[in-house]
């Protein structure tokens, strides 16, 4: 969400700060990580499945999960044609499950309304289920090579730094904040896109949320924030409780499902979790959110993984229509015998 910028600073100062991207692009060159969704051989669909399972998740937990999803889904056409609840089991304890749902409805709906391909449009990719501004700038940016401006948390805190002078941004994306990026973006598209994954780079690996690693940085001479001596921002921002809270419960009640080949009864789930009043809550919100089918006899499946009595089972796939047999070509006259050399 954009709110309004009641103080709009200077966009871009005069001097170094305007020398950053050339800067941070060479920095990038000797620098990035040998990351598989940056190769040139990563697919857009590859791209799109690593934004959406980068999303609130460090890149050391995402390699193994991309890699086997990837592996077992290398296109959204194998993976619409899975069951829900396949991609809910393989997205295993990367956090926030339901990505895994909104990816497998977006692979239904690249089937569907793009001939099993992802669209270079953002505006196209805006309007697949689960598609946020942010993903689909990132998409075709980095898949298509396109001018967008991308803003992830580390782009936020590197620019804020840097022109803004304050050790952290604020909690909402103000309308400032989104000109200065855009000010700052190379006009040609595909240093642009580079930029964009270069600034991102920068955030995670030397300026990062707590003991920046400024001696390292490719624009500390420059960096507003560096220049007023380090002022305090508040800190970082607290991380959630994690322990004893319903998204603990929910996920212990999604791994015994995940563990499980087949449907798990109730009882079960009372053994993942003591509190009942706390455990019908977290299952309740599970069963809403897509995340996990309740039985007629009382057990609980992942998502399209077993057939429930009463429910219109899915449309069969046609089966492709043989080509007719071409008629076979006439065969060719005999030629005539050359008569024999003396």
């Amino acid at each position: 969400m954009v709110t309004a910028d009641p103080v709009t600073p200077n966009l871009l100062p005069p001097g170094p700060v305007a020398q950053a991207p050339g800067a941070i692009l060479d920095w990038y060159a000797a620098h990035q990580r040998d990351l598989p969704w940056r190769r040139p051989q990563a697919t857009p669909w590859a791209v799109l499945v690593s934004e959406i399972m980068l999303q609130q998740t460090p890149v050391a937990r995402v390699l193994p999960v991309y890699a086997a999803w990837l592996a077992r889904w290398p296109t959204p056409a194998s993976l619409a044609a899975s069951p829900a609840g396949d991609a809910v089991r393989a997205w295993g304890r990367l956090g926030y499950p339901r990505r895994a749902i909104r990816l497998h409805a977006t692979a239904q709906a690249l089937v569907e309304r793009h001939g099993g391909e992802v669209p270079a449009s953002a505006d196209a990719l805006r309007a697949l289920p689960g598609i946020g501004s942010y993903t689909a700038a990132a998409v075709a940016s980095f898949a298509f090579g396109q001018r967008h401006v991308v803003l992830d948390t580390n782009v936020r805190r590197v620019l804020a730094r840097l022109v803004s002078g304050r050790e952290l941004p604020s909690p909402s994306m103000s309308a400032a904040e989104r000109r200065l990026a855009e000010s700052l973006l190379p006009e040609q598209p595909a240093v642009a896109a580079r930029w964009s994954v270069a600034v991102m780079e920068l955030g995670a690996l030397v300026c990062t949320a707590v003991r920046p690693r400024c001696a390292s940085c490719p624009v500390a001479a420059s960096c507003a924030w560096r220049r007023a001596g380090h002022p305090a921002g508040g800190g970082p921002r607290r991380s959630q409780k994690y322990a004893g809270t319903d998204r603990q419960c929910r996920g212990r009640l999604l791994a015994v499902l995940r563990d499980c080949a087949g449907p798990v009864p109730g009882s079960q789930l009372e053994a993942a979790w003591a509190d009942q009043l706390q455990r019908s809550r977290a299952l309740d919100g599970l069963v809403a959110d897509g995340l996990v089918d309740p039985l007629p006899d009382g057990r609980f499946a992942l998502p399209g993984t077993h057939p429930i009595p009463g429910t219109p089972a899915p449309p069969a796939k046609p089966a492709l229509r043989a080509r007719p047999a071409l008629p076979a070509k006439p065969a060719l006259p005999a030629k005539p015998a050359l008569p024999a050399k003396h």
